[in-house]
């Protein structure tokens, strides 16, 4: 997403390319949005994978476009004027973006399904994951596996075959453990509960979605569906990946993995999860390991000729710093809302120590 963070305006102005469709809520529809930016390439090429394999019966197809300086709404308009569009006067960045789109994107959907425009939907992706949430209302969201569109062999980076959290916030994958990604060889083909599903293919229950404040803007990008899975596990939803439905996604399409915006986004970011999330009895704790943890990840970063990295890793602490009391009101309402704890997808011991100490690269082996 655009590098900006403008603080959000709800009083904007939108119109909508094509109407949009209203469901009578006949129960199971799902909207399936797409948030894009600057992303007309990426509309041609995986935009036709999702009107071709998306039964109409089981859902709607709507594109929300964030502000996009490129000529992403002249190709909606030409190539798919029957996709329903919804225009953002600016952009809000993926998680404020989808907030805006959600909210105009009307009643009578049960399920809303957010979906990068970077991932291609093959045949047959949708009816896993519907049949699944219809079959199983204890469950507020899940996500498909993920595989890499580049080296379809392999998981993808994003979100693999579920995420989960160790005790100090490092997000890590079934098939995906840090820079080390599995082939895909079918052992992690059963459905599994998890802390976090991917924002690259989201869906969630719309009710659900609302309840629990949805993504929270003030993260623009980056680990916000982290966040929002904590608050839904906190409160003793389930989240799932439903193997039998996959996805293709590229990943990285908005930020290079090496981009130093990226490593800013990613470090504030996490650090905000932990200060909304985590219980009172290991917040001071894991906060003061996670300080010297970044000063050595930012080492690193200088060590490998980074050094636009390595400063937004301090740049990122001092933003924490700077806003953590504006999110203190979210803390007090999320724990006075927990009724799990610990949430048992969340290891308590260290990923760090596991995959660099002891030489488990793999989830299998994480025991």
């Amino acid at each position: 997403m655009e590098e900006s963070q403008n603080t959000v305006n709800n009083q904007s102005t939108q119109r909508h390319s094509t109407p949009l469709p209203y469901r009578e809520g006949q129960g199971g529809e799902s909207a399936i949005v797409i948030l894009n930016w600057n992303g007309a390439h990426m509309l041609r090429r995986f935009l036709p994978s999702v009107l071709a394999n998306t039964p109409s019966s089981l859902a709607s197809v709507i594109v929300a476009d964030n502000g996009s300086t490129d000529d992403s709404l002249a190709v909606l308009a030409a190539e798919f004027p029957q996709v329903a569009t919804i225009v953002l006067d600016r952009n809000y960045g993926f998680a404020e973006g989808y907030n805006q789109a959600l909210r105009r994107v009307g009643e009578g959907y049960d399920y809303y399904l957010l979906l990068n425009s970077d991932v291609e939907t093959p045949e047959g992706w949708l009816q896993p994951l519907h049949e699944y949430m219809e079959a199983h209302p204890e469950v507020a969201a899940c996500q498909p596996k993920l595989r890499a569109e580049h080296t379809r062999t392999h998981f993808e980076y994003a979100g693999a075959a579920g995420g989960y959290l160790d005790g100090l916030g490092y997000p890590y994958c079934r098939g995906r453990v840090f820079e080390t990604v599995e082939e895909d060889c079918g052992q992690y083909d059963t459905v599994a509960d998890v802390f976090w599903a991917t924002g690259a293919a989201l869906m969630i229950r719309a009710t659900t979605f609302w309840r629990v404040g949805g993504l929270d803007g003030r993260f623009f990008a980056h680990q916000e569906e982290i966040d929002l899975c904590w608050r839904l596990r906190a409160r003793g939803h389930r989240i799932v990946c439903v193997p039998q439905s996959v996805v293709y996604h590229v990943g990285g399409g908005t930020l290079p993995k090496e981009n130093p915006r990226k490593t800013f986004l990613n470090f504030r970011n996490n650090l905000l999860l932990l200060y909304k999330n985590l219980p009172e009895y290991r917040l001071r704790r894991v906060l003061f390991i996670r300080f010297w943890l970044d000063a050595l990840a930012s080492v690193v970063f200088l060590m490998k000729g980074e050094g636009r990295s390595f400063k937004a890793v301090w740049q990122a602490r001092r933003e924490f710093r700077r806003i953590k009391s504006d999110f203190a009101a979210d803390r007090r309402a999320n724990l006075a809302a927990t009724v799990l704890d610990p949430i048992p997808e969340q290891h308590i011991s260290s990923i760090l120590v596991a995959y660099h100490l002891k030489g488990r690269k793999t989830f299998a082996q994480l025991g």
